[in-house]
């Protein structure tokens, strides 16, 4: 019960952060967002370890390394899907990343009910509806499903990585994680140098982007230590809720009847995977 309700609140903070990020990506960079967003979470989050005053565990926190690249690659392709498509189409697709780490509690020997089948059927199902373009006689992606889709390869290899370097401490393993896609970011912004304008007026937004999105791979670090990573790696990745409702009270966005469709099969399709 714990680790589902740390799990929540990791999909809570995603939700916030990403609607954030992903309005900001329409005026920024989406690789300015997440360069200049993310070391006000790496500052909070090194105090917290410092002050605790623990040692690193071990080796075991590469694994953290690993799944911030992969991370990191993911938040950059969901960004760019969030500024220039719908929040509502983008958001449940990369929320389907979910089935990698279940696959993964399977292969390990987690056994799902036939909730969790239909929880698969009704995610995988509803990414095909949600990143169709209706709207024209050819079969093709809706604008921005197709950085959606990359996220959601690239998250679903995130989970997986982090839970293994937080076996030892999740603190240590978010700090790990952190550090590694704060410098991927910067090294990456510093080659390519993007025009940027004036930061001064998103920097209120900017910090709480990155605490936000710190704070929600903490509570997914923590929650994967106490509870079956095919459990709270669904329960965080409830995350698209969040994003596709502030989209839809602020910035007033309307989709197909079919994409809408596919939306509620999707988020459907977690939260069944997530009861199973």
């Amino acid at each position: 019960m714990v680790a589902a309700a740390i799990a929540l609140g990791a999909s809570v903070a995603w939700g916030v952060g990403d609607f954030l990020g992903g309005l900001k990506a329409r005026s920024l960079p989406a690789l300015a967002v997440i360069a200049c967003s993310q070391p006000f979470g790496l500052v909070l989050l090194a105090l917290v370890v410092l002050v605790r005053g623990r040692p690193a565990p071990g080796w075991s926190l590469l694994w953290a390394c690993l799944s911030a690249l992969l991370g990191t690659t993911g938040l950059f392709a969901f960004y760019r899907g969030l500024a220039i498509g719908a929040m509502a189409v983008v958001a449940p697709i990369a929320g389907a990343a979910a089935v990698v780490p279940v696959a993964f509690g399977l292969a390990t020997g987690e056994r799902p009910g036939a909730l969790r089948e239909l929880g698969f059927a009704l995610a995988i199902g509803g990414v095909i509806l949600t990143s169709r373009e209706p709207r024209t006689s050819r079969i093709r992606l809706a604008t921005g499903a197709g950085w959606g889709l990359r996220a959601m390869a690239a998250f679903g290899g995130y989970y997986v990585p982090l839970h293994e370097a937080s076996r030892g401490d999740f603190l240590w393993a978010s700090l790990v994680f952190r550090s590694t896609s704060v410098t991927l970011a910067w090294t990456a912004l510093l080659l390519l140098r993007p025009r940027i304008p004036s930061l001064r007026p998103h920097l209120p937004v900017l910090v709480a982007v990155g605490v936000l999105d710190t704070g929600g791979n903490v509570c997914f670090a923590a929650a994967s230590t106490r509870g079956l990573i095919s459990v709270v790696s669904v329960l965080a990745s409830l995350y698209p809720v969040g994003t596709v409702l502030l989209a839809r009270a602020t910035l007033h966005e309307r989709i197909a009847r079919i994409q809408e469709l596919g939306v509620v099969a999707t988020l459907t399709g977690v939260a069944l995977i997530s009861a199973g």
